[in-house]
């Protein structure tokens, strides 16, 4: 089937363009239409927290809104008559902004606690509490944020800022740009063609548009978060393009043995086309394994960015044997204009990424060199970028030979080495980073910080204890419970008892300001011990249910359910991936091994992430303070790295099973498949971490989180496991490799990923056969 397509596609090619072309056009017409639906909300699964909000919703309707700050400073002390008056007037007419439900002003006779009284601060830093509509999006709190900034007064020496969640900006990405001009050199390089190398890139591009483009509908139905679309063009721009290199190289090999451009393409379809259908189901299939947490919210992501995958899968066996048909035997020939133009298109996206003006001239002087490139003979001449040499003359070849003889050093050097990387993760903590994250120069960064230095680093995020009243309730026993919180340790200050109805109360409500910052791992402590120990004693002496409520809560709460199930999401994965391989490999070593080595390097990975984002280091080079790692990151880091290594994997352990069934010698087996799929492999994990890595540019800190996680575990899975481990342990295990007790093969079904005769354009073996 996949031959039939490839030749196909090949032989018309405009009939898949315009098919895509037309898919395009409609979904974003549906886009215009429709638009998305993506939400800044995260869902939090059942839990005491959601049980508290619920409790506010209902018995606090004034408070049950989004909840967010005006925080202003006044050198001349906030209690001065012009900047008291001037503020005042501000507070009173943010209450007729469009969404905005309440302001609680410091002057008010219950904000008396919202003055600074903190060390120098004292009398100079001052909030008013705001509280917005339920749900308000960070578009609409944009909007909301720059009308209230234009109501603040223009008076020497005050400055106002903006906290809450809805006001952080997220701008829409461009690093993508820069991960695309670097695979323009690299693919370049790989391919020694110009014209190869757009294919990757506009297959790609294709896909990832469609893909972003579907996710973007499908968030009317399914609850994504709003950085859904980023990642998605993360992963799909990365598996989009190694995806794609991995046909054109064997198209190529193909058309270099005298194929027609069709059979070419069908035989390309039929072998590296298998290959990459079966990495990218995997990818796919990791990524929707989390869909076993049972949260919307991590779903969401999981589905977004599973599209993204599937629909690059979808352009690589439809649309690349098109355009492929349509180069033509072209594909070998690079002209001076198009490589000039190719470097000059690739200046420009830098200029793009980077937002440096005069880079962006490259498009210009691209277009101009192709124009004079038609009239100007020199432009027209042939270049030769590349030189084929015989596998046992690369350093590849010569490198695997090298490790096989040190195969004990490089396999315990290797282990040591992966193992001292991991070491960070042993401290990981699961958390979402507040706002004293946020770039600098960003209105809740400025409102953090200033909170922190008049009222406690607590004061961004205060606990909210609510709790309904028993019948009969005794009043005045409730005014005393506000002792028992203050004396805990952890506690900076207690607002409350606040009563719901102060006539006949039926709800109560405390306002509790930890000493620590809302990604503190001692407000988790301090959250953990309330619950554990103080709340209970408090209940069991007044009739009541305490719960614990409020943004920092349901963040602790979201974090100890996703540690709670992620180990079911971790045995889901490593179990398929290890029968995964074994079904292909026919082999219990080689999965053994495989799924081992995975995990050093996710491992390895994830302590480089700990060692930068939690324990800062390097952070002002990222632009980044220390704090906790969000809880869905480690996932899904797993998810992507689990399935992009199993791309690796299987194109590097293929070529080595098949020289092992021809020679019958392991040794140079493994020399010589690592020689024939390392330069193709190097290539597919330079232009993957690049791109990846691209993202730590980002504002957004989960951006940042997953551009260096999956930067840094693909950069090891391509050197330290592939390079080293692999040829390594294979020449320790030799033969052993690849044994399977007999009674297991006759029962494994028969998986083939790149047949042998996929060479031969009319043998066409099934996917999935029946048991041997």
């Amino acid at each position: 089937m996949l031959t039939r397509l490839g030749r196909y596609a090949a032989s018309h090619p405009w009939r898949y363009i315009a098919a895509w072309l037309l898919t395009v056009a409609l979904l974003v017409g549906a886009a215009v239409a429709i638009g998305p639906a993506f939400t800044e909300n995260i869902s939090a699964p059942a839990s005491e927290s959601s049980e508290g909000l619920t409790i506010l919703t209902e018995e606090f309707p004034s408070a049950g809104g989004d909840q967010g700050t005006i925080v202003f400073r006044a050198e001349q002390g906030v209690t001065d008559p012009a900047v008291q008056t001037a503020m005042s007037q501000m507070f009173e007419a943010t209450k007729q902004v469009d969404g905005v439900v309440n302001v609680i002003s410091p002057y008010s006779p219950i904000g008396g606690t919202q003055i600074s009284s903190r060390g120098e601060s004292a009398g100079t830093i001052a909030y008013a509490q705001l509280i917005l509509d339920a749900g308000t999006t960070t578009a609409e709190g944009a909007e909301i944020a720059d009308e209230i900034i234009s109501l603040a007064p223009e008076i020497d020496g005050v400055e106002v800022a903006l906290g809450g969640d809805m006001f952080r900006e997220r701008k829409p990405p461009n690093s993508e740009m820069l991960g695309l001009a670097f695979a323009i050199f690299v693919l370049i390089a790989a391919f020694g063609s110009v014209l190869a190398m757009g294919l990757p890139i506009a297959t790609a591009v294709a896909g990832v548009g469609v893909g972003v483009l579907t996710t973007a509908m499908l968030s009317n139905v399914i609850e994504m978060p709003d950085f859904a679309g980023t990642i998605g063009i993360m992963i799909g721009l990365g598996v989009g393009i190694d995806y794609a290199l991995f046909i054109v190289t064997r198209y190529k090999e193909y058309l270099d043995k005298g194929m027609a451009v069709p059979e070419a393409a069908g035989a390309s379809l039929n072998s590296a086309g298998r290959a990459v259908l079966f990495a990218g189901v995997t990818v796919v299939v990791s990524l929707l394994g989390m869909v076993l947490m049972g949260i919307t919210f991590v779903t969401g992501l999981a589905v977004a960015a599973s599209t993204t995958v599937l629909v690059t899968m979808v352009a690589s066996v439809t649309l690349l044997p098109a355009l492929i048909g349509l180069a033509d035997d072209r594909i070998n020939v690079t002209r001076w204009r198009g490589l000039l133009a190719s470097v000059f298109v690739a200046i420009g996206m830098v200029g793009v990424a980077l937002d440096v003006m005069p880079l962006r001239v490259g498009f210009a002087l691209a277009a101009l060199i192709l124009i004079v490139g038609i009239f100007w003979a020199p432009l027209k001449k042939r270049v030769s970028i590349s030189s084929d040499k015989p596998v046992e003359e690369t350093s590849f070849y010569r490198w695997s030979r090298f490790v096989q003889h040190r195969a004990w050093i490089i396999t315990v050097s290797g282990v040591v080495v992966l193992a001292l990387l991991a070491i960070p993760v042993l401290s990981l903590q699961l958390g979402f980073a507040d706002a004293s994250n946020d770039p600098e120069g960003t209105t809740t960064k400025e409102a953090s910080d200033l909170l922190a230095e008049g009222f406690g680093a607590g004061a961004n995020g205060p606990l909210l204890i609510i709790s309904e009243l028993p019948e009969g309730a005794n009043l005045m026993a409730l005014q005393a419970v506000g002792n028992p919180f203050e004396q805990v340790e952890g506690i900076a200050h207690v607002a409350g008892p606040i009563p719901n109805d102060r006539e006949n109360p039926t709800a109560v409500l405390f306002r509790v300001t930890p000493d620590t910052a809302p990604q503190d791992e001692a407000t988790t402590d301090l959250v953990h011990n309330l619950r554990d120990d103080v709340i209970p004693r408090i209940d069991a002496k007044l009739g009541t249910e305490f719960k614990i409520t409020g943004p920092v809560a349901a963040n602790i709460d979201f974090a100890d359910y996703l540690a709670q199930r992620i180990w079911y999401f971790y045995g889901a994965v490593l179990l398929l991936s290890f029968l995964f391989l074994m079904v292909v490999f026919r082999s219990i070593l080689v999965p053994l091994s495989a799924v081992i080595m995975n995990l050093l390097a996710i491992s390895a990975a994830y302590g480089i992430v700990v060692a930068v984002f939690q324990w800062g280091w390097g952070g002002d080079l990222l632009g980044i303070r220390a704090g906790p790692i969000e809880p869905f990151i480690p996932m899904m880091l797993f998810a992507i790295v689990f399935g992009l290594s199993m791309d690796y994997e299987v194109f590097l352990l293929t070529r080595i099973r098949e020289e092992y069934d021809r020679t019958g010698v392991n040794s140079e087996a493994v020399a010589d498949g690592l020689a024939a799929t390392a330069r193709v492999i190097t290539a597919a994990a330079l232009i993957m971490v690049f791109v990846f890595g691209s993202f730590m540019l980002e504002d957004l800190r989960t951006i940042k989180i997953l551009g260096l996680g999956l930067a840094a575990a693909v950069a090891i899975d391509a050197t330290v496991v592939r390079m080293l481990l692999v040829p390594a342990t294979m020449k320790l295990l030799g033969d052993k490799n690849w044994w399977l007790p007999g009674w297991l093969d006759r029962i494994l079904p028969n998986l083939v990923v790149e047949p042998e005769s996929a060479a031969t354009p009319d043998d066409e073996p099934e996917l999935v056969g029946s048991s041997a």
